[in-house]
């Protein structure tokens, strides 16, 4: 009785265990955490270190704003001469000395921008924030590009390692039938050790495609913030070719809107002309303005100065002819700019056009023919009707095509996710 009331409390505590590390841990009580390519990219939106590290330069320049805002600090400036230091002062004390022997001054002074200088000062400094926000927001489009790439790869690594394991269990079946028929005498012992030797080659698949995919899933992680995801995660998702109903028209007019690099570079043209205002300010000359009260042999006295430099030589030539050529060549990069969407967009579209062809090639017909190629030789050959050697010709055909399928579905996959980087856009419909 004792036993059995401490068995039913161990099981109790245990339950409580499980329970408690269920909450505390969700992902033992649900499996593996697995992940779709949207949450990916979602993540490393989040996580991924360069990107944080690059939006850092939003702040920079944000706070190069409130420098650019500042007005000038006034300056104050106070002396005292005629101390004595070696020697004592004659008929008189030393309060009396210096109050009517000694000079003191204490003033002020302030620099007066023209021009509108500061004001030219934030609207560069505003300009060059645009411009490093869009440059940002282009990074980000490069992240979940290759966040994409990546996750296709590893997509493919799985894909491939299924198939892999289907042709090691299939081709088991072919051993074993060998077997039996080397043992009764129906097969010679070449035969059965070729057939041995084919198995062996279809375990190293297995193993090369466990490989691929730890390492895909690996650098995939790298790319979404290392301690984002736990080190047994995996990717989960649709790897399957579907037609994509697009338009290259379409396509360009929308990448022309979304791209964050084509927009940086309007935003330069902005940014030249604000450091083209700034340089011609700048050839404003400042007066400073000044006020001191003085005390000398007893009298005291007040000063008033005004000091401006003359613009004879120095009129901020160089830097008004330097911005002016910035403003051409942010112009021209403009162009540039556009110019490159519209071609990245064109050659990502025909990229996904033939990737389309060649996959539809394979589901409407090769896939199809393979697979009957392959069960009609492996039925001949479990009846004798059948030389070895086309056997394994048929199975190594049939391998190679399903391989070349996945490889194609691959290929169109990742011709989407450069299209949506062309694009600048996930949604291409």
């Amino acid at each position: 009785m004792k036993r059995t009331i401490l068995r039913m409390r161990n099981i109790r505590a245990g339950l409580l265990v499980l329970t408690a590390l269920s909450c505390l841990y969700p992902a033992l009580a649900q499996g593996p955490v697995r992940i779709t390519l949207d949450q990916a990219i979602q993540m490393a939106l989040r996580h991924n270190h360069t990107l944080q590290a690059a939006r850092t330069t939003v702040q920079q320049n944000q706070a190069a704003e409130i420098t650019a805002n500042l007005r000038p600090n006034p300056t104050l400036f106070t002396d005292w001469e005629y101390l004595p230091l070696f020697s004592h002062p004659q008929g008189e004390s030393i309060s009396e000395y210096l109050q009517a022997s000694t000079e003191g001054d204490i003033g002020m002074s302030y620099l007066i921008e023209r021009g509108k200088k500061r004001a030219r000062r934030l609207e560069a400094a505003k300009a060059a924030t645009a411009v490093t926000r869009s440059q940002v927001a282009d990074n980000e489009r490069g992240v979940a590009f290759q966040v994409g790439q990546l996750f296709v790869n590893a997509q493919l690594a799985q894909s491939t390692l299924e198939l892999a394991q289907q042709d090691v269990k299939g081709f088991q079946r072919t051993v074993e039938i060998s077997e039996t028929q080397f043992k009764d005498g129906g097969m010679s012992e070449n035969d059965y050790l070729k057939i041995k030797i084919q198995l062996v080659q279809f375990e190293q698949d297995v193993q090369q495609a466990l490989l691929n995919k730890a390492q895909a899933l690996s650098d995939l992680r790298q790319q979404l913030g290392y301690e984002s995801v736990p080190a047994g995660y995996d990717v989960e998702g649709e790897f399957e070719y579907r037609p994509l109903a697009v338009t290259l028209d379409g396509l360009q007019a929308r990448a022309l809107q979304n791209r964050p690099d084509l927009r940086a570079a309007v935003l330069g043209v902005a940014a030249a002309n604000s450091q083209y205002a700034l340089a011609k300010a700048n050839a404003r000359q400042d007066p400073t303005v000044s006020a001191n009260y003085s005390h000398a042999n007893g009298i005291s006295g007040a000063t008033w100065s005004f000091s401006i430099p003359l613009a004879i030589f120095d009129r901020n030539q160089g830097n008004i002819a330097q911005t002016r050529i910035a403003i051409r060549q942010a112009e021209e990069q403009q162009k540039a700019a556009g110019g490159q969407v519209l071609t990245d967009v064109k050659d990502a579209y025909e990229a996904l056009q033939e990737s389309a062809r060649i996959a539809q090639l394979f589901r409407s017909s090769y896939l199809d023919v393979a697979q009957k190629s392959r069960d009609i030789s492996e039925y001949a050959y479990h009846r004798g009707a059948l030389a070895l050697l086309d056997f394994l010709d048929a199975e190594r055909t049939y391998r190679a095509t399903q391989l070349a399928y996945r490889q194609a579905v691959a290929a169109y996959l990742l011709a989407q996710e450069q299209l949506r980087q062309a694009v600048g856009s996930r949604d291409l419909l």
